[in-house]
């Protein structure tokens, strides 16, 4: 398995020189593995998963070391007072980085805020640009593995398809069981089966809530935990004074878009990915106003992808999976707003050029390698 520097790991030592540092991402997408490669990182490791360790970070019995890093701490409901004692009252030149499987800007036990004490930084799955890719063939088994480390770096298909169906039910058994009070979790397990066929399209939650007979609050509170735990990620829809867009119907995808059987979905659940890592890595690394969405209006004209910074879109991208036409509700956004940048790409094929009206429509090799 190659050992190429993770893309965040610049960033996470900048800014363990002036505050905490909290790495959030999916289970198993390199976080500890990064960690890890810090100086002192592994004299300074402790898991809450770890009843010795745990018993150490509970008694304060921490290691001699410039760096410590904690790991699943906020499984631990006094997380954020007991970081706040250890950062207010650290020795000088301590570090302190915090890594978990959690939106750990959503689990805010404890009370006590850490505001102005930490940045926030999520690690995202590989992609074309982490990776250095440059073929087709790449993007395809990028595609067909995945961007998580273990099935990408294995090769196999069989064994990526293995490793994510063990992925899905740990997520469910483990991190869902063991931050949520929850008893339900076979109708969870349920709804995490049936939301691939529903990728990419407006979520009706009154569908799901129909098809699996639950209340519609209870699938509202289950999409929220799924997204909280990195397993899925919902967009808004994009409208503006000036274009019929719907309002309120989200979309959602998935971080492992491999659970996603149709190759043409499963390819625009990969530019989504795409997409927001870099949209991420703006908002964790600049400050940058950055928000990914989709447009669709009540006349039914689509874009896959909006990206807005403040109110105003800056690029948006239509996926295909093979060569096509200008989709109509591309040309449709591109005349509301000329000056925004757009594009059309595709996964199999090698048309590339510029419309009269400023679409550039390419290779999807061709856009993805300028993103991080």
């Amino acid at each position: 398995m190659p050992s190429r520097q993770r893309y965040l790991l610049p960033q996470v030592r900048q800014d363990l020189a002036r505050k905490m540092v909290f790495v959030a991402g999916p289970r198993q997408v390199g976080k500890t593995t990064m960690a890890r490669t810090l100086k002192g990182a592994p004299a300074g490791y402790l898991t809450w998963d770890d009843p010795e360790d745990r018993e150490r970070i509970l008694q304060r019995r921490l290691p001699a070391s410039k760096l410590w890093v904690f790991d699943e701490l906020h499984k631990y409901r006094q997380w954020r007072n007991y970081l706040k004692g250890l950062f207010d009252k650290r020795p000088a030149g301590q570090q302190i980085l915090v890594t978990g499987s959690a939106r750990l800007d959503f689990y805010r036990f404890g009370g006590d805020s850490l505001q102005g004490r930490y940045h926030l930084l999520r690690l995202h799955p590989f992609s074309v640009a982490e990776l250095r890719l440059t073929s087709a063939t790449e993007l395809n088994d990028l595609l067909t593995l995945g961007g998580f480390p273990e099935p990408y770096w294995g090769g196999s298909d069989v064994e990526a398809r293995r490793w994510s169906r063990d992925y899905r039910t740990r997520l469910i058994r483990e991190d869902v069981a063991g931050l949520e009070r929850l008893q339900d979790l076979g109708h969870l397990e349920l709804l995490m089966l049936r939301l691939p066929d529903l990728t990419g399209s407006p979520l009706s939650i009154n569908a799901i809530r129909e098809d699996l007979q639950v209340a519609h609050k209870t699938v509202a509170n289950w999409l929220d935990i799924l997204e909280r735990l990195y397993a899925i990620f919902r967009l808004s829809p994009f409208g503006a004074p000036r274009i019929r867009a719907v309002k309120k119907e989200q979309k959602h995808y998935h971080w492992d878009w491999t659970l996603v059987a149709s190759p043409g979905v499963r390819f625009e659940n990969l530019v989504a990915s795409h997409l927001l890592k870099w949209v991420h890595f703006r908002q964790d690394t600049e400050g940058a106003d950055l928000e990914l969405r989709y447009f669709r209006d009540h006349d039914r004209r689509e874009v896959d992808f909006v990206v807005v910074e403040g109110r105003a879109p800056v690029l948006m991208v239509e996926c295909k999976l093979d060569e096509a036409a200008v989709d109509p509700g591309l040309r449709y956004l591109k005349a509301k707003f000329p000056t925004c940048e757009a594009w059309q790409i595709h996964a199999r094929g090698a048309k590339d050029y510029q419309t009269a009206e400023g679409i550039r429509v390419a290779p999807a090799m061709t856009w993805l390698r300028t993103l991080v």
